[in-house]
């Protein structure tokens, strides 16, 4: 049986050096459970990232405001999903991790103010990534209920790695944060050059 081809992907989302590959998607639509499951544990992962960011620098007031926004929007995030596991009768289960998130935090520096840099960028750029494939799950997701869904997500996730990109140039030099950003963003890319056999949101 020959596939049906799929849609055209949307532009490059700014940050990202690549945009996701056509597998992913097929991958992603052909395990949709999966993928709910996974984007529960991605938006609890999400809000637990901006809250350890706030209880290792509490005296940065503006980063502190921020995050606790983030945090907060992304643990209601996590609840509507949990909503969407109900109606679909999908138990709360662990799941194991693909390599993205692990190999994104080996690139953090260990020394500050390096460290908290890197920690912004990182989150963003999770975040940006977040953002074009909850976009592309609205585009192609069979289920008309679930893409819209998908969609009304996308504007959050623009925000949030918006706002982790306003911190970095808050806190440092802009051409220091665009060129970390660049060398952060070409590991990005390259650790989803190969599709992970298990459907993720970041696989």
């Amino acid at each position: 049986m020959t596939a049906t081809p799929l849609p055209p992907t949307q532009a490059t989302i700014k940050f990202l050096q690549q945009p996701t590959s056509e597998s992913w998607i097929q991958q992603a639509i052909d395990h949709l459970d999966t993928m709910l499951l996974d984007h529960s544990h991605c938006e609890r992962k999400a809000a637990g990232v901006a809250l350890n960011l706030m209880f290792r620098y509490p005296s940065s007031q503006k980063l502190v405001r921020m995050l606790t926004a983030i945090a907060q929007e992304e643990l209601e995030h996590f609840e509507q999903v949990n909503q969407w596991l109900d109606r679909r009768g999908i138990a709360l289960a662990p799941l194991s991790s693909p390599p993205y998130a692990a190999g994104l935090k080996a690139e953090i520096r260990k020394g500050e103010p390096d460290r908290m840099l890197d920690s912004l960028l990182v989150a963003g750029l999770i975040e940006a990534r977040s953002h074009e494939r909850l976009g592309l799950l609205g585009l192609h997701c069979p289920d008309p209920e679930l893409a819209k869904f998908y969609r009304g997500l996308m504007a959050s996730e623009a925000r949030h790695y918006g706002a982790y990109w306003t911190l970095a140039t808050t806190y440092f030099d802009r051409e220091v944060v665009n060129l970390r950003l660049e060398e952060l963003a070409i590991v990005e890319s390259r650790l989803l050059s190969t599709l992970h056999p298990e459907p993720r949101i970041h696989s």
